[in-house]
């Protein structure tokens, strides 16, 4: 392969980075795919490896085998920190650096906790494979701890699970996560009954989907209602005690694991903060 070729370097593997390289098929260059990790992931189908539904390896492919065909593209798996725009170099987490002619950055997009990063330890986003399967054994480990709860009213804060986002995310997870309660694990345990779950969707915005046209999220609003998912629109949410709000304003106990794909900052709405209808990452959660 020539050195003098026009060096074009992507930073990450994604669906942006592979359709560039895709698109790249054939032209005079030369590329380099960097990516922290090794794999392109499907993330639209993440929900369902949160809600054991797909393994793993169903999402996920490896980056060198989609590549495989492509010689003109080096993969090299690696940790970008900065870019040296002088010396159009990009520097990577263990010292070393690439030259570029062209850089490429893809590296998509992470989910923020509107100024309280504090919370994530408890609330994982869904971005990674490693969000999908924390997420997993949360919702599992609740029914596992409901299972041995003597106190009937503590046994049914673990069997609620509460979501914030009424996006296309937020309505998956709701979905799938009821079914997952009355289908999947029905008789399965000896002291609980899973279809007496109870899954609640809090959504900010006047109604679920709202990206979509309204007789669409009517449709969808309706679905969720004939499988046992209760919802809580136009909800605001107080920044100095959201998890507080939440409990007070749907009477469900702070214990109930909370999971919520949003991703923008909040939206100020007089004294409290809206949370926005178009944001896509994980927000507050109290530990199980």
């Amino acid at each position: 392969m020539s050195e003098t070729r026009h060096h074009v370097v992507v930073v990450g593997a994604g669906f942006g980075g592979l359709e560039l390289t895709r698109a790249l098929a054939g032209a005079p260059v030369r590329i380099t795919m960097v990516d922290k990790r090794n794999h392109h992931l499907f993330q639209p189908l993440l929900y369902q490896v949160a809600t054991t539904s797909l393994a793993t390896s169903e999402v996920a492919w490896p980056i060198r085998h989609l590549l495989s065909k492509r010689k003109d593209v080096t993969t090299l798996l690696g940790t970008v920190t900065g870019v040296d725009r002088a010396g159009k170099r990009v520097l990577l987490e263990d010292g070393s650096a690439i030259a570029y002619d062209t850089l490429v950055l893809a590296t998509g997009a992470r989910h923020a906790y509107f100024g309280h990063d504090e919370w994530e330890p408890f609330a994982p986003g869904l971005k990674t494979l490693e969000d999908a399967t924390a997420i997993r054994r949360r919702i599992l480990l609740a029914f596992e701890q409901a299972e041995r709860e003597t106190d009937p009213a503590m046994r049914q804060a673990l069997l609620t699970l509460v979501i914030v986002g009424g996006g296309p995310t937020g309505v998956e997870l709701a979905g799938t996560i009821i079914e997952l309660a009355h289908d999947t694990l029905r008789g399965e345990f000896r002291n609980i009954d899973t279809r007496q779950a109870r899954v609640v969707l809090v959504e900010a915005g006047d109604r679920i989907l709202p990206n979509f046209a309204q007789e669409l999220s009517a449709y969808a609003k309706k679905a969720l209602e004939r499988l046992g998912v209760t919802g809580w629109n136009s909800a605001v949410l107080s920044r100095s005690s959201m998890p507080r709000a939440l409990s007070s304003a749907t009477r469900i106990c702070r214990r109930a694991p909370s999971f919520g794909p949003r991703a923008s900052p909040p939206r100020r709405r007089g004294s409290g903060w809206a949370l926005p209808p178009t944001a896509r990452a994980g927000c507050w959660s109290s530990p199980i």
